[in-house]
Parts: structure tokens; sequence; C-alpha cells
């Protein structure tokens, strides 16, 4: 009896055992850091007179959040739906407008009551009530428009507990309807006002004022009224922009830069004039707080309404740092300052490089760079090297700091080391007795290579036009710049993240570029800039006086190792940057895809004559006969792949050999369709001939897709509307059992068709990302990194996605190692790569090669940023961090002292035997 519940306790231990996984506490945080951000600001309230001083925000990312006033920290986040569902239309906090009828107190017996109220969506639009304290939702009531077109122009306001609900309909009404804020039962019928001259651009909401621009005056209706009247104001001259309201003043909007009222009731100061304004309380009387940027400095101004005189204690200058952009003041308050003397008021602006910034007695509190929420391109550059040892880089490449090439003989190589290392010599004393030379910036910064090549600096491109430089290890941001003016491209391409010269070439600098679009006149922009530094080279910023429709980054490099950036122009000019890698354009191949259309075309570049011309060698029409069909994706290769194994051994000893074709490119097209919905066709193309290498339909499949393709396989994933799930499906594409060229790959003699495996699997989740893991040689394993949207990252080796694994388990199969096939994929919880560090709105995963062949660096962008490192088929050329060097010291000691002792009293033995 004692034995069998011995053997039932064991069995009951390794069940738990081997359900249980887990990270090690010291191991958290010490490979990974996250970024946590709540998107550019929408909405602000600051309150510092609170019992607990409060900033809450909305954001265009439909994010509440409550942040610490003192240093901008995030002390609760709520991230709602995304858009149209998420987008907040309104947010009303109880207490923070200048009259009482915000009140939101709960009637007797009821909880009712809000801290915060909230409209978001349009079709539903819901309305919750919100606990700032702890950040909950304490009800919600929603509504469904009976016309959900027109709803998407919907606005709303608050007032006197009783919420406005107003439908435009354009060049025609107004629809108006009222409903208790708290229960969402309606007051009434809903009105319609007459409203022949309201348009989209030219109208705004300004509190219970619907305020419209027309010609030289502003006309404008007043929505709780009894007697809906119409509001004509003159002004002195057009407008040259849009009119905007100003918040916490009823029926007062900016025009040109200045308030003007068309409220009867509310006077302004006409004399005030800024880029924004803002409405509060000081001394117990009412102000208005203007902000305008002019020659890099930030002026603020306030005024009292009642009598326009200036308020001189909150009058201010001060430097505004050049990399936040243009400043908005979107909220203030003041309160007595600890020692009595005065008050201090905090003034937080949302800036057009989507940052927040808080401005208190003159000078910039605290800031957050929530234009990392919306990231759209990265690069892992290498960090350069240290003095010693870029003299010795130099002297091993055969060449000197010029970069001259010399005579490579032994004596002149003796001479260099003994004069090299004389000079670290005198380096080493003067660095003891204190007379050596000052360490460079990047050194100061810790920005030095190390001897695995883990620690890069992380470059990031986000929507916004700013640029990061950030220590992968640490989070730290080196240096930051911003691009003003700048927008994605066309025909849904975003900017892009160009490294033109690496770290590698000592001592040259490591170069990147940006290209992007002149949100003015479309025309292309090219910047050029130090990833290290962050510093403008090669000219820094250049206007192009053409638009781009293609570029691509040439192969080849010129002695000063510059790749040089291939741009097609839309009158299908070719240029290159910089002008002297022109003539390594030649023999260049490019394609262009427009979405809509789904048409491709692909050119050839030709250099002759000291000109490049380029000429149109194929198109290919993938929309179908009616153009119905849109493209939703493009999958390349990443240029930096190596591939390690050129086959994969069969079970019989023989050996498949990989479609490896550098060429090819995945396209992925969806249209409607009467019968099936929607169809999903996949296409892949070989961009230098035009030939289809391969095309299948999906039906009854949609978006969210996601696609990653790379040696000579790709995966992608989608939704699957008849079953009502998630699947991912893989293909691979080989030659066959014989290659037709091992060294060279041509597309114009290419092989024939390839054989292609494919199968579907199912995976649990919604897939947002998938990206393949990459590292400097390819020899270690490929594993697919699968984003979901409950913001996890999961490692999910290629084995299991795998089209050739069996349905049955055969012995070919056991020998080529290939799992049975099982369509569910597993999803443990040692494959998530972010442990519970959830990456909020997941949407790209960019993976990098470190120094380690086994390790691949890996950041994931979203609303939040998380870095990482993996180790696919775990760090085979790295010790572990518990090897035990001092055993290990005492067994080699000992192995040598007794492999002597032995050899000594062998000697012996044998001179004694030879004495016999």
């Amino acid at each position: 009896m004692l034995g069998i519940n011995v053997l039932a306790g064991i069995s009951i231990a390794l069940l738990l055992l081997s359900t249980c996984s887990a990270l090690y506490e010291d191991q958290i945080k010490k490979f990974d850091w996250r970024s946590v951000h709540v998107g550019a600001l929408k909405q602000s309230r600051v309150d510092l007179n609170h019992f607990q001083p409060r900033l809450l925000v909305s954001t265009h990312e439909d994010v509440v959040a409550f942040l610490c006033p003192k240093t901008g920290s995030i002390l609760w986040r709520q991230v709602l739906e995304q858009k149209p569902r998420g987008d907040i239309k309104l947010l009303q906090v109880s207490g923070f407008s200048v009259d009482s009828s915000d009140t939101a107190a709960a009637p007797i017996g009821t909880n009712l009551g809000f801290d915060m109220l909230t409209v978001q969506g349009h079709a539903p639009a819901l309305v919750r009530g919100w606990n700032t304290n702890i950040g909950t939702i304490e009800w919600e009531w929603s509504i469904m428009p009976l016309n959900s077109e027109k709803a998407q122009d919907a606005l709303w306001f608050y007032s006197n507990s009783i919420l406005y609900h107003i439908v435009p309909a354009w060049r025609s009404h107004l629809e108006v309807t009222a409903y208790f804020a708290s229960s969402g039962h309606s007051t009434g019928s809903t009105s319609k006002i007459m409203a022949s001259w309201i348009t989209r651009e030219s109208c705004t909401l300004s509190g219970t004022f619907y305020v419209c621009v027309d010609s030289k005056q502003l006309i404008s209706l007043d929505l709780v009224s009894k007697s809906t009247q119409v509001i004509r104001t003159a002004l002195e001259s057009e407008p040259q922009g849009k009119i905007e309201a100003v918040e916490g003043l009823n029926g007062v909007v900016i025009v040109d830069g200045k308030l003007v009222s068309v409220n009867k009731d509310q006077a302004v100061c006409g004399a005030l004039q800024g880029s924004s304004y803002a409405v509060g309380s000081f001394n117990y009387r009412k102000i208005v707080v203007s902000a305008d940027l002019t020659s890099g400095n930030l002026k603020i101004n306030a005024a009292y309404l009642d009598n326009c005189s200036p308020v001189s204690e909150l009058q201010q200058t001060l430097q505004f740092p050049e990399h936040f952009g243009i400043p908005t003041l979107n909220s203030f308050d003041c309160k007595l300052k600890r020692s009595g003397d005065g008050k201090s008021c905090m003034f937080v602006f949302s800036t057009s490089s989507e940052s927040i910034v808080a401005v208190q007695q003159g000078k910039v509190r605290w800031s957050r760079e929530e234009s990392l929420a919306n990231v759209i391109d990265s690069q892992f550059m290498d960090l350069p090297l240290a003095d010693t040892e870029g003299t010795l880089e130099s002297e091993m490449k055969g060449k000197a700091v010029d970069s001259t090439s010399f005579d490579r003989d032994i004596a002149s190589a003796f001479l260099r080391r003994i004069s090299t290392q004389a000079v670290q010599i005198r380096s080493l004393f003067l660095h003891v007795i204190g007379l050596g030379p000052p360490p460079t910036d990047t050194q100061r910064a810790g920005l030095v290579r190390d001897s695995f090549g883990l620690h890069k600096i992380l470059v990031l491109l986000t929507r916004s036009g700013k640029i990061f430089g950030i220590d992968n290890i640490s989070g730290k941001h080196h240096w930051q710049l911003y691009l003003p003016k700048v927008n994605a491209f066309d025909n849904a391409e975003q900017m892009h993240l160009i490294v033109q010269r690496t770290s590698k070439h000592f001592p040259l600098q490591p170069l990147c570029a940006i290209v992007a679009k002149n949100s003015i006149n479309g025309n292309g922009v090219l910047y050029r800039f130090n990833p290290i530094t962050g510093q403008a080279t090669e000219g820094g910023l250049l206007h192009l006086d053409f638009k781009i429709k293609q570029l691509s980054l040439l192969a080849e490099t010129e002695k000063d190792f510059v790749k040089g950036i291939l741009i097609f122009d839309a009158s299908n000019q070719v240029h290159v940057y910089p002008q002297h890698a022109t003539p390594l354009a030649d023999g260049m191949y490019l394609y262009t895809a427009d979405v809509k259309s789904a048409q491709l075309e692909g050119y050839f570049v030709k250099y002759a004559g000291g000109k490049l011309s380029c000429t149109h060698i194929w198109n290919a029409r993938l929309g179908g006969h009616h153009s119905e069909q849109q493209i939703i994706a493009v999958a390349g290769k990443n240029p930096i792949e190596h591939v390690h194994s050129q086959g994969r051994v069969l079970g019989d000893r023989s050996v498949l050999y990989k479609y490896i074709n550098p060429n090819l490119v995945a396209f992925v097209t969806q249209a409607p369709d009467a019968t099936h919905k929607s169809v999903l066709n996949l296409y892949l193309v070989d961009v230098v001939s035009g030939s289809v290498i391969f095309s299948m339909t999906h039906r009854k499949v949609r978006a969210p897709l996601s696609i990653v393709h790379s040696e000579n396989w790709l995966a992608y994933s989608y939704f699957n509307e008849k079953v009502r799930r998630t699947e991912i499906t893989t293909i691979e594409l080989y030659e066959g059992k014989a290659q037709a060229n091992s060294s060279v790959w041509s597309s114009l003699t290419a092989p024939p068709m390839p054989l292609v495996e494919r199968q579907s699997y199912i995976i649990p989740a919604i897939v947002e990302a998938l990206r393949e893991t990459i590292t400097e040689r390819g020899i270690t394993n490929k594993h697919v990194l699968i984003g979901t949207a409950s913001g996890s990252i999961i490692e999910m080796p290629w084995h299991l996605l795998d089209p050739r694994r069996p349905i049955a388990s055969t012995t070919q199969g056991r020998e080529e190692g290939a799992i049975p096939y099982i369509p569910e994929l597993p999803l443990p919880t040692e494959s998530h790569i972010n442990y519970n560090q959830t990456v909020a709105r997941l949407r790209n995963i960019y993976t990098a090669p470190s120094g380690l062949e086994s390790t691949c660096l890996v950041v994931a962008t979203g609303l939040d940023l998380f870095v990482t490192r993996v180790a696919p088929s775990k760090t085979f050329d790295l010790l572990k961090e518990d090897f035990d060097y001092i055993l290990i010291s005492i067994v080699l000691v000992a192995l040598t002292s007794g492999s002597l002792i032995v050899k000594h009293l062998a000697s012996r033995k044998l001179l004694k035997q030879a004495w016999k």
C-alpha cells in the first residue's frame, strides 16, 4: 500500500512538472525591454488641484490613459477597440468645465455617475462612464444609427447632463438628438435643422454652436437654443486655413490665429495672436492662454477674458527643441507653489512629431515620445570599433587611414606592427597619468562594439517623420531627429529607411538614408545621416524635383563602400544617389506594382554614353477580367539572407535541391466574389523575367493577412470564413534531385518549373505579423516569429510548419526527421518569447543577425515597443552563464600536473628496467 502511494505521488509530481513552464526570475528583462506608449495626443485634461493630481488623455490610437503630471509616466492605460469602432469622438471629464453644467453626480440610489465619459465609434456608438482612480468602466450604453454612412461624420457634445448627437447631411441639414448621458434614454424626438451651406471641410463644432465658413463670414447655429436661428459673423478677410474650436469657450473659433466669437454671451480678446489656445482659471478668474513658436522659441501668453488684461505671471519664453516639431497647446492648470509664493502652472502640448510635452516654470519638465507607437521601419546597426581595435582592423585589412593601399611585404608589416604597438603603449601611459586624449562622444555614451556583436544601435523610423537612435541593450534614446513635411508614398507605400554603408568599413562612418515624399508638392525627399550619432552627412536633406515611383538599392559599391540608391520616377526616368555610383546601375532590373489594378510592370536599366536609360520589358495583369482584384500584400526575400544548405537530404540519402530564386516575389490579391464572398489569390512572380512561377487560390477567406518569404519557402496566414478560424499555409519549392546551376542563378535561363509542396495548419490565435529569424551565416535553424492580436510573440520552429510533414509516420519520414502531420499547431507557453510583456496593437516584427551565429535580434512594434533576442538552435557557440570556470580550471591543472608526474615516473621506471 505504501509503495502504491509513493508511486502515485511520484506520478502526480511528474505530471505537474510536465505542465509547468517558467522564466527564471533573474532572467526577466535581462535580454529584453519594453517601452509602453499611448499614441499621439487627441484630448487632454490636467488637474493639479485634485487630491490625486491627474492628467487624463485620449489619443488618436484609441487609448485613454491616466498620466502622472510630475513625470509623465503611465499610471493606467485602457486600449479600446480599433478604428472605426474605437475612434474617440468625445472626452468629458467631471469637474473640468469652467461652468457648472458638467456635473456628473449620480442620482440618489443609482451608480450612474462618472469621473470621465467617453464616446467612441459611430455604428454602434459606445458611451462609457469611467472611474479615473483605477481606470475601470462603470457603465456603458450604445446606439445604432439608422444610416451608418452618414453617422461616420457624427459629432457629440455634453451640456447639463445631456449628451447631444449631431449627424450632418452635407449640403442639406443637421439631425440633433439628445440623450440622458448616464442612462442613454432619449429626451425626445430628433430635431432636423435645415442648413444647406454645411460642408465637411468648412465646418466645426464649438461647444453648442455649429460654425461654418462661407467666404468672408461665419455662419453658425446654436443647437440647444429653443428657437434655432442662423447667426452670421463678418470677417475681415477670407480665412487661409481651417477654423478650429477652442475647448472651454462656447461659440469661439480660431480664425488665422485669432479668436472670433459667434456667441453674443461670450466675449473674447481679439488682440491675442497665437497658433493654439487653451482656457482655464487663474486667481479665480477665467483666462485664455495662447502659445506660438517663433524662431525656435516657444512664447506663452495669457489674458483675463473679462477685461483682456495680460496675466504677467504666466508669460514666459523658452527654447523649444527642434526635434519636437510644431507644438499645439492642449490644456493647462495652475496650483499654489509649496513655498506659498505665487502659483505654478503646467502646460501640456501635443506636437507635429507626435510627442507629448509638459512645460512648467519656463522649461520642459518631461516629454513622451509617442511617435514610437507608429514605427514603420527599423534597422539594427553595428556599433563602431574602439580606437585600438580600429587601428588593428586597418592593419589587418592592409589599408591606411586614408584608405590607400600599400605594399604587403613582411618587413613593412613587421614595422607597422611595432609602430602600432608603440603608439598603443604611449596612449596607455598617457591615459594612466591623465594626459591622454578625451574619449569621443560615442565612447562616452558606451556606443562601442562588443565581442559578440550583440550590442547595436536600433534605428527606428516613425510615421510622423521622426527618427530615433536607441540602444538595443538598455533602451536609452541616444539621439532623435525630426523631418517635417514628409509623408508616405502613394500606392499604400510607407517611407523607407535604407542602409547605404554599414559600420564594418573602418574608419569610414556608417551611412543611412530616409526616402520619403514631400507632403506639399509630392516630390521625393532624400535625407542621409550617420546612424550612430544622428548627424546629417553627405549633404543631409535633399529635395528632389520629381515624384518617386520605385526605388532599389544597388548590389555593388565603389571604393567608399556606399551602395547607391536607384530611383525610378513618375516619368519612367532613373536616377542614382550618390551620382558617382551611376555606372553600377547598368544591368539592373526594376518592377512596379499598382495596388488598385493589380498590374505589374518590369523594366531594364542600361548605362550607355554617360546616361541611364530604362526599357519596359514585361507586364502582368493579376486583377482578373474586370480588374476587381487588388494587391493586399507583397513579400520579397531579405537581401542580407544567406542560404547555408542548397538541398534537403531525403530518407533514401538522395538530395532534393531547393528552388532558390533571389528574384522571386510573392503577391497576394483579394477580390469580392458573389458565390464565395471573398477570394484570395497567391502569385509567385519572377520579377526579372515576369513569369508566374506558381499560383494558388483560396475561397471564402479574407484578411487579416500576414506573409513571410525566405529561402525556398513562404508562409502566410488568413482568416477562413467558412469554418471561422485562422489558418497558416506553407509552401516549399524544389528544383528536384538534379540542380541546374549550383553556382550562379539566372532568371533568364531558369530551370523548369519547381516542384511545390504545400500544407495548411490551424492556429488558435489571430495572427497580426509573421517574420523569420535570420543569422549571420544561415547555419542556425529557421524559426517563424508569429505576432498575435493578444500581444504575444510566438517562436514557431519551421519543422512544425513543414509542408512535407507526412500524414502517417513512415520510415522515410522518420529518416528525414519529419513530424507526422497534425492540423492544429501547438502554442506552448514556453514558446512565447515576450512572456508577460504584452505588445499592444502589435503590427510588425523585425529581425537582424548578431555577431553570434546562434542568436537573432528581434524588435516588435505596435502601440508598444519590445526588443529581445532569440536563439533558434540554442546558444551552441556561447558558454552558459553558470559555467563553472573554477572547476574546469582545477580539472585542467590536475590533468596537466598528473600527466607530468606520470611522465616523470614512467621515465624513471624505464631507466630502472634498462639497468637490470
